[in-house]
C-alpha cells in the first residue's frame, strides 16, 4: 500500500517524495483509497502551524494557515477551479467548447475571480476557527473534502479518454472505494458529532449541486472540475465550521 500512498501524496500535493519507480495502472487506480490520508496529513501539517503560532494575531495565522495549505498543495486544485470556472462561463452551454476552453493553460476573469472569492472564505473562515480554537476542523475539513474525490469517480464518468484521470477512473477498486468513503463519514460522526453530521450534510449538498451541474454540461467529470469540487468543498466545509453554534456536540 506504500505506493499508491506515495502516489496519492505525488498527485495532490508537491511534497518531496523518494522516487517509487514505475507504478503501474492498478496501483494508480489504488492511490484513490489513499486520498483521505493525504488529506489527513495536509490537517495535520495546518493543525500544528495553528499551534506553533498560537502567540500571533488570528488574522495573520489564518493568512500564514492558507499560504501554508496553497504550498502543500501547490495550487493544483486551484487550477482546475479557474479553468472550470472560465469554461462555464465561456462555453454557453455547449460541451465541447466547454471541453475545449478547460484545456487553455490561461485564466480569463471568471477564473480569477471564482478563486480570489475562494480564498477569501477560506481565508475568513480560518480566522473565525482560529478564534474559537477549533483545530479539529482543520483536520477534518481536508480529510472529508479529498473523500469527495473517489466519490466522484464512482458514480460519474470520466469524459476524456487520457491522461491520469483516467487511468484513475479506469482502475480504481470501487467497492474499496466506497468503504473508504462511509469510513470517512463514520469517522466524522464519531468525532464530532452533531457537528459532523452537520458537515457532512454541507458537504454532500455541494458535491450534489457540482455533480448535477457536471452532468449537465459535459456528461462527466474531468480532472479540472475534480479540482473545483475540491477547492469549493473545502471552502464550504470551514464556512460552515465557522458558522456553526459552538454549543452544538
Amino acid at each position: 500500500m506504500l505506493k499508491p500512498l506515495l502516489i496519492a501524496l505525488q498527485l495532490l500535493t508537491r511534497l518531496p517524495l523518494p522516487d517509487y519507480g514505475r507504478a503501474s495502472d492498478r496501483q494508480i487506480g489504488c492511490s484513490l483509497l489513499c486520498y483521505p490520508l493525504v488529506g489527513l496529513l495536509i490537517g495535520g501539517i495546518l493543525a500544528l502551524t495553528a499551534w506553533a503560532t498560537s502567540g500571533a494575531a488570528d488574522g495573520v495565522r489564518a493568512a500564514l494557515l492558507l499560504a501554508v495549505w496553497t504550498l502543500i498543495t501547490g495550487a493544483l486544485h486551484l487550477d482546475g477551479l479557474a479553468d472550470s470556472a472560465d469554461a462555464w462561463l465561456g462555453g454557453y452551454g455547449d460541451r465541447e467548447k466547454t471541453l475545449a476552453i478547460m484545456k487553455d493553460p490561461c485564466s480569463g476573469p471568471a477564473g480569477v475571480t471564482v478563486v480570489v472569492l475562494v480564498l477569501i472564505a477560506k481565508y475568513a473562515s480560518l480566522e473565525a476557527l482560529l478564534s474559537q480554537a477549533n483545530h479539529m476542523a482543520l483536520i477534518l475539513v481536508p480529510t472529508l473534502t479529498r473523500a469527495l474525490l473517489p466519490l466522484l469517480l464512482l458514480t460519474t464518468d470520466y469524459v476524456r479518454t487520457n491522461g491520469m484521470g483516467s487511468v484513475l477512473s479506469s482502475h480504481h477498486p470501487r467497492r474499496a472505494s466506497l468503504w473508504v468513503v462511509l469510513g470517512c463519514a463514520g469517522m466524522a460522526l464519531a468525532i464530532a458529532g452533531s457537528k459532523g453530521m452537520a458537515l457532512l450534510a454541507v458537504l454532500a449538498a455541494v458535491f450534489l449541486c457540482l455533480r448535477f451541474m457536471m452532468i449537465k454540461r459535459i456528461e462527466g467529470t474531468t480532472g479540472d472540475t475534480m479540482g473545483a469540487l475540491l477547492e469549493i468543498s473545502e471552502a464550504a466545509a470551514l464556512m460552515a465550521s465557522a458558522l456553526l453554534p459552538a454549543d452544538i456536540s
